[in-house]
């Protein structure tokens, strides 16, 4: 066997919604750029998440490491794609006004 041919396949999934996932979980790729870029190590991260296996969590890594402005460029239009969610929702259910009588009724 020569090591150099073998290809290993990266452990990320898109899903119906066009969320990536990692290793068939439902652990979100934007969660774990998240904690290795507040300095998580790849094992710290598999502790934390213990569906992933830490081969798994090495890869996505590398992936990342190796392609960091295409997963940027993801992570932007997913941020832009949430805000655009809580911009419809705060419209169709407008939170103005709603804190106030919510703290009268605590309070009474």
């Amino acid at each position: 066997m020569n090591l150099v041919d073998v290809v290993e396949p990266i452990p990320l999934k898109t899903d119906v919604d066009g969320v990536v996932r990692v290793g068939g979980t439902r652990v979100t790729l934007d969660t774990m750029v998240y904690e290795f870029e507040q300095g998580s190590t790849a094992e710290e991260i598999a502790y934390q998440f213990d569906v992933l296996d830490l081969s798994d969590v090495y890869a996505v890594i590398a992936y990342y490491l190796r392609h960091q402005d295409e997963v940027k460029a993801y992570l932007q239009e997913q941020e832009r794609f949430a805000l655009e969610i809580r911009e419809k929702i705060e419209q169709q259910f407008p939170s103005k006004g709603l804190r106030e009588p919510l703290l009268a009724k605590r309070q009474s």
